[in-house]
C-alpha cells in the first residue's frame, strides 16, 4: 500500500494506545489533520491489538484482513441472495470481489484503513443465518456496539416483528409475539446493550463522556457539506449553501426513515415465495435508509453497494437478461466504480469551501450515492407493494 496513508487506521491505533495509557479518549487526536474519536469506547477496546504491532506489519495485516472481509461479505451476499451453491464456488466469489475492489467506497475503505467491510459482514452474517439460530442478532449487535448506524437493523427486525405477528394473529395461527425477527431483535438488543456495559466497566469516564456529550456532537467528524459526506444531511447543506442544514434535513430525515423502513419491513414480510431475494431487498433497503439519515455517512460507508450489485445481478440473471435490469444494474456499476462525486471541487478547508458554493451540475455529481440510495428504498418499496397484493402462498395448517 505503498503512498496510502490508511489515516483512519492510524487513528484506530492512537485510540488502542490512549486505552493501554489510561488517557482521555476523547480529547486526543491523531495524525497530522488531528482527527478526533468519534466510536464507543468499545471500538476503542477492540483496536488494542492494533498497539501491539509497528505501523507497516500492521497496515499490512489490515488490508489482508479487509480483503479477507471483501471475500466474506460477497459470499454472504450470495447466501443472502438465495444462491448457496453459487456462494459455495470460491471462483465465482473470488472473481466478484476481485472487481468489487475497484468500486470507489472500497476501495476507499482499503486506502483509509477503515471499518466498513467488518461492519456490513457481521450484519450480513446475521441475517442469512437461519432464523431459529440461537444467537441470530449478535452480530448486529456487535456492528452496532461498534459504530451506531447498524443500529437501524434492530429497529427494522422489531418492525418486521410486530407485522410478522399482527398478520398471523386474525389467522388463528402461531400468532405468538416471541417470532423469529423479534427474537433476532431482543438478541441483537442485549448484545449491544452487552458492549455498552463492557465500555461502562473498563473505560467509566470515557463511557460517561462519550453517551452524554459526544455522541450528540456529529460535527467532530468533519465539515457537514464537504463532498466526502454523502447523506442526506451533506445534500441539503450543499443544497443550501450552508454547514448547518437545520429542519429541512430533519424533515427529509423523518421521510426516509418511514419509507425506508417501510419498504424493508414490506419486503421481509412478502417472504421469498411471493418476492424473490425478499431477504436481500429488505437488507440493502435499511442498509441505505441507515446511510442517508446518518448525520455523516463518508463515501466509503458506502460498501452496502456490494450487497446491491450481487443482489441486482441475482436479479438480472433470474430474468434472463432483461433490458430494464441490465441497464439498473450497470448503472449501479457506474455510480459507484466512476469516482465521479470526486469531479467536482473538493478538498479545500476554512470559510472559502467550494462545496458551498456548488452550481446544479456539482450538486448532482456529489449526491450521487444518495441518489442511488433513495433509487434502491423506491423499487425495493415498488416490488414489496406489488408481491403482498399476490395471494400469500398455501400453508398447511398446524
Amino acid at each position: 500500500m505503498t503512498g496510502v496513508s490508511m489515516i483512519d487506521l492510524m487513528v484506530y491505533r492512537a485510540e488502542g494506545w490512549t486505552v493501554r495509557t489510561g488517557g482521555d479518549l476523547y480529547a486526543m487526536r491523531a495524525t497530522y489533520a488531528q482527527l478526533p474519536n468519534t466510536y464507543p469506547p468499545f471500538a476503542s477496546l477492540l483496536f488494542m491489538p492494533l498497539t501491539l504491532l509497528d505501523v507497516a506489519p500492521m497496515r499490512t495485516a489490515a488490508t489482508a484482513a479487509n480483503l479477507a472481509l471483501l471475500v466474506a461479505s460477497v459470499h454472504l451476499s450470495l447466501k443472502l441472495a438465495g444462491h448457496p451453491a453459487r456462494a459455495a464456488r470460491p471462483a465465482a466469489t473470488l472473481l466478484i470481489a476481485s472487481l468489487a475492489v475497484w468500486c470507489e467506497p472500497v476501495w476507499t475503505t482499503l486506502r483509509y484503513g477503515q471499518i466498513n467491510l467488518l461492519l456490513v459482514t457481521f450484519v450480513l452474517w446475521d441475517l442469512s443465518r437461519r432464523s431459529g439460530h440461537r444467537w441470530a442478532g449478535a452480530g448486529i449487535g456487535v456492528a452496532a456496539g461498534i459504530k451506531l448506524t447498524p443500529a437501524l437493523f434492530v429497529v427494522f427486525l422489531a418492525l418486521w416483528g410486530i407485522v410478522h405477528w399482527r398478520r398471523r394473529r386474525p389467522r388463528g395461527r402461531n400468532g405468538a409475539w416471541w417470532n423469529p425477527p423479534m427474537r433476532r431483535a431482543a438478541v441483537a438488543t442485549g448484545t449491544f446493550l452487552t458492549t455498552v456495559l463492557l465500555g461502562a466497566v473498563v473505560l467509566p469516564h470515557d463511557s460517561r463522556r462519550f453517551w452524554f456529550g459526544v455522541l450528540f456532537q456529529s460535527d467532530r467528524a468533519g465539515h457537514t457539506d464537504i463532498t466526502d459526506n454523502q447523506s442526506l444531511r451533506g445534500v441539503v447543506a450543499r443544497l443550501l449553501h450552508t454547514p448547518d442544514p437545520g429542519w429541512p434535513w430533519v424533515a427529509a430525515v423523518c421521510v426516509v426513515t418511514l419509507i425506508g423502513l417501510g419498504a424493508a419491513v414490506a419486503a421481509a414480510s412478502a417472504g421469498e415465495r411471493r418476492l424473490p431475494f425478499a431477504s436481500a431487498w429488505a437488507a440493502v433497503a435499511c442498509a441505505f435508509t441507515a446511510l442517508l439519515v446518518s448525520p455523516v455517512s463518508w463515501s466509503h460507508h458506502w460498501v452496502w453497494c456490494i450487497p446491491l450489485a450481487v443482489l441486482l445481478g441475482a436479479e438480472t440473471l433470474r430474468r434472463r437478461g432483461a433490458l430494464a435490469w441490465r441497464t439498473l444494474t450497470g448503472a449501479a456499476a457506474l455510480v459507484f466504480c466512476s469516482y465521479a462525486l470526486w469531479l467536482v471541487p473538493h478538498g479545500v478547508t476554512g470559510p472559502d469551501r467550494p462545496e458551498l458554493d456548488q452550481n446544479a451540475g456539482e450538486m448532482m455529481l456529489s449526491a450521487l450515492y444518495p441518489a442511488a440510495g433513495l433509487g434502491v428504498i423506491a423499487l425495493t418499496a415498488v416490488l414489496a407493494v406489488r408481491a403482498l397484493r399476490k395471494p400469500a402462498p398455501y400453508e398447511p395448517a398446524r
